[in-house]
C-alpha cells in the first residue's frame, strides 16, 4: 500500500531517475571539454491500481491537483517529498472490478527562495507563472574585468545573460579568455541605442507620411 498525499494507491512498480546536464565544447582532438555540471530534478514513475468505492473521485482529484500544480509527498517503497504530478494515465478492464489501473509520473520541485518585484511598482509577485516585465528603457552596456577562473558559464549565472549572447558580444574562445580584459556582460551600447531610436523614428515618420498622402488623394 502506498500513499500520494491523502490518496491510497496499490503500487506494483516504482521507478526513479536522477540525472545531470554536462556542458560540452568540441575540440580538435580528444574528448570535448566541459566547465560545469547542472543537476536535473529527480523523477519518479508509479505503476499499479487505484481501488475502492471512491476510485473515480480520487483519480479525478489527483488530475485536478496536477493541473493546479499542487505539491505532494509520496510514501511507498520510495519516499519522495516536494513532488508535483507531471502525468496520470490508466485503463479500466474486467480484471479490476472496483477500480482501475493507474500510472503516475512525479518530479521534484524546488521553489525560488525570494520572489521578484515588478519594475516601477514595487509590487511583489509570487509563483504565479507571469513573465517578468522587461524595461523599455535601454540600459548602458555593462562590462566585467576578467580574473583567473572566469568562464562564460560563470558570468552568465552572475549577470543573468545567456552563454550564447556572451559569445556574440565577446570574440574570445570559451577556453581562452584572457585575464584582465573587459568583457561585455549586459546592457546596450550607446551606438546600438541610437541606431534603434533612429530606426523606430524612421518607421513612425514613414507611417505618418503614408497616412497623410492617402488622406490627400482621397
Amino acid at each position: 500500500m502506498a500513499r500520494l498525499g491523502n490518496i491510497q494507491l496499490h503500487i506494483e512498480t516504482e521507478g526513479d531517475n536522477s540525472s545531470v546536464d554536462v556542458s560540452s565544447y568540441p575540440v580538435e582532438k580528444g574528448v570535448p571539454l566541459s566547465d560545469h555540471i547542472q543537476q536535473k530534478p529527480d523523477e519518479f514513475s508509479l505503476s499499479g491500481s487505484i481501488l475502492g468505492p471512491n476510485y473515480v473521485r480520487d483519480k479525478e482529484y489527483l488530475k485536478q491537483e496536477m493541473k493546479k500544480g499542487t505539491i505532494f509527498t509520496y510514501v511507498g517503497r520510495n519516499i519522495a517529498k516536494q513532488v508535483a504530478i507531471l502525468a496520470i494515465d490508466g485503463n479500466m478492464h474486467a480484471g479490476i472490478a472496483n477500480g482501475s489501473e493507474i500510472n503516475i509520473k512525479l518530479q521534484t520541485i524546488k521553489f525560488a527562495s525570494s520572489p521578484w518585484k515588478r519594475v516601477g511598482t514595487g509590487a511583489v509577485v509570487g509563483n504565479t507563472g507571469l513573465k517578468k516585465p522587461v524595461s523599455k528603457t535601454p540600459q548602458k552596456a555593462v562590462y566585467h574585468v576578467t580574473k583567473k577562473g572566469d568562464t562564460y558559464w560563470g558570468l552568465s549565472k552572475k549577470y543573468g545573460v545567456s552563454i550564447d549572447q556572451l559569445r556574440k558580444w565577446n570574440k574570445y574562445p570559451d577556453r581562452k579568455i584572457p585575464i584582465g580584459v573587459k568583457l561585455r556582460v549586459g546592457g546596450v551600447d550607446i551606438g546600438e541605442g541610437q541606431n534603434a531610436s533612429l530606426l523606430n523614428r524612421g518607421i513612425g515618420e514613414g507611417t505618418n507620411a503614408g497616412s497623410t498622402n492617402r488622406g490627400v488623394s482621397a
